[in-house]
């Protein structure tokens, strides 16, 4: 018997099963890395990037956070079929199957949405541009405001000063709005202005449109150049087709919008041709009823009936920089199951349009989201 040639083979079979079992390690691993991440990402925490100045200054394009899901409590996933670590496109093609759906739960949190909390969540008016359709829930666009009215609220904003159930809404101190400057003549240094964070355009030889901050108002207001400083209200006489909920009904725009009660669940609520403009979509689309209406009133899966009784509680996001947002002015109440967590604190933050060595904004690394 050759007892080199069968200890020749006996070598390679050994070998041939190491390099199995190393890469079936590698395999497992990767499963498991795969898996791990998924898990955290759907039930703990997620990063997001803040992609507009809709919540200038408070947040900046460019800021790196993380979102946790534990606070109102982590929703299980509605659309399961899905590439990892992708939301809803991944190299220009759906990264998600519709084959299956499941319903909206939401495993219970520590604390209820408050008003005035950074929110991120699925933007309701979301949809496929490939096919013009909505998106699933889950699979709709991250967006990211403040809360400014729960569920029960009444919400207006008169002459640009937000209300909740009559009360005024103190603007965000690192919030941005329009602002009307006159001046004497003398130019802005726009390098200054740039330094402050300061933006706009001249509309006259002596009057600037700027968006800033209450705090660099004031500062402005120092300026030996300046004449007067007023912050930009859009008169109720103008009204935007765009607002919420585009009914002839109820015109307004983002400085006055009429008062309107926030849907909370369980509660019901008396249809009228009036205020039908606010809940039609909630009633129709959100909660997925059979809704009708004619000139003899409503009819809601096959019941002609008067009242609505709200399955889910709603909510009503603004951005901090008030007349660079698209918010619940213009698509209406966010839904409890498009609630994706709370933003809790920047952990990056990258200035596109900094210099070399001011990429990076270091005194933004690790600061809490309020």
């Amino acid at each position: 018997m050759n007892l080199k040639f069968w200890k020749k083979n006996g070598t390679a079979a050994a070998e041939n099963t190491k390099k199995k079992s190393a890469a079936r390690e590698w395999t497992d691993a990767i499963i498991f890395a795969v898996v791990a991440a998924t898990i955290i990402r759907t039930f703990f925490i997620e990063a997001y990037t803040i992609p507009t100045p809709s919540m200038e200054k408070s947040l900046l394009v460019g800021d790196f956070l993380f979102v946790s899901k534990v606070n109102y409590g982590p929703r299980t996933p509605m659309t399961p079929l899905a590439f990892p670590f992708a939301h809803h496109t991944i190299l220009g093609m759906k990264a998600y199957s519709e084959a299956v759906q499941w319903d909206y739960h939401r495993i219970p949190g520590f604390q209820d949405i408050k008003n005035g909390d950074v929110v991120v969540f699925n933007y309701p008016a979301d949809v496929d541009p490939a096919t013009g359709q909505p998106r699933p829930v889950d699979k709709r666009e991250n967006y990211i405001k403040r809360c400014i009215g729960i569920a029960g609220d009444t919400i207006s904003v008169v002459k640009g000063e937000v209300y909740i159930n009559g009360k005024l809404v103190p603007d965000q101190p690192k919030g941005q709005t329009d602002y009307t400057v006159q001046t004497d003549g003398t130019d802005f240094n726009r390098k200054t202005l740039q330094e402050m964070g300061v933006s706009g355009d001249k509309i006259t030889e002596r009057a600037y449109d700027l968006t800033m901050t209450p705090e660099n108002a004031d500062k402005i207001k120092q300026f030996s150049s300046v004449k007067s400083v007023n912050k930009f209200v859009y008169p109720d006489s103008i009204p935007d087709p765009g607002i919420y909920p585009q009914d002839p009904l109820h015109p307004g725009n983002v400085d006055n919008f009429s008062a309107v009660w926030i849907p909370k669940k369980g509660a019901t609520i008396k249809l009228t041709k009036e205020n039908i403009g606010y809940y039609r979509k909630v009633i129709q689309f959100y909660e997925k009823n059979d809704f009708k209406e004619d000139a003899t009133g409503f009819t809601i899966n096959g019941q002609k009936t008067d009242s609505y009784t709200f399955k889910m509680n709603y909510y009503f996001m603004m951005g901090d920089n008030r007349h660079n947002s698209l918010d619940s002015r213009f698509w209406g109440f966010v839904p409890e199951d498009h609630v994706v967590g709370k933003a809790l604190f920047i952990w990056m933050s990258w200035d596109a349009d900094g210099g070399f060595f001011s990429k990076i904004r270091w005194s933004r690394l690790f600061r809490g989201i309020h």
